[in-house]
């Protein structure tokens, strides 16, 4: 039997978004405890802050990595090394932020610090990508991660782990 075009296309499709490593729709995301994604951020050097000073994902004050994806804690941690800078991780999946499949309490979402160098690297390496509907500047990366410039922080949503 003979492939359709349309069946060969397909076929490569699905063997580059393997061998891509990159999330097709039978693929599962790996979510992280808090205990997890904390142990793999530190290990990057990446520290968290919270207003409350704690991590429970169900108090909006705390900062929490409980069902974090893998890809979002590979993606900053690949930020983190491939900028330089010193990352601060205000805001993960806890309650408080706004809704939706990409959001920070599916795990796809961390809030960063917007230190000089952060911005500095976002502004000078990313592609800007207009403004979202509540106002903020936004960058895409070549791995099609967005950085989102809020009020007091940098919004980012990872896709992939790429930065």
């Amino acid at each position: 039997m003979h492939s359709t075009p349309r069946r060969t296309l397909l076929s490569a499709v699905a063997s580059l978004v393997a061998v891509a490593g990159l999330a097709g729709p039978s693929q599962a995301v790996t979510k992280l405890t808090d205990a997890q994604a904390a142990s793999q951020l530190t290990a990057a050097g990446i520290t968290r802050v919270s207003t409350g000073g704690c991590t429970d994902r169900t108090v909006s004050t705390c900062t929490s990595y409980d069902q974090i994806n893998q890809e979002t804690v590979s993606g900053i941690s690949t930020f983190r090394s491939v900028s330089g800078c010193a990352i601060t991780i205000t805001g993960g999946t806890e309650t408080g932020h706004a809704s939706g499949t990409y959001s920070h309490a599916n795990g796809y979402k961390v809030d960063v610090r917007p230190t000089t160098c952060v911005t500095d690297h976002i502004t000078g390496h990313y592609a800007y990508s207009g403004t979202r509907g509540d106002g903020a500047t936004l960058y895409t990366a070549p791995s099609g991660n967005v950085y989102a410039r809020e009020g007091s922080h940098w919004d980012i949503t990872y896709y992939s782990c790429g930065c």
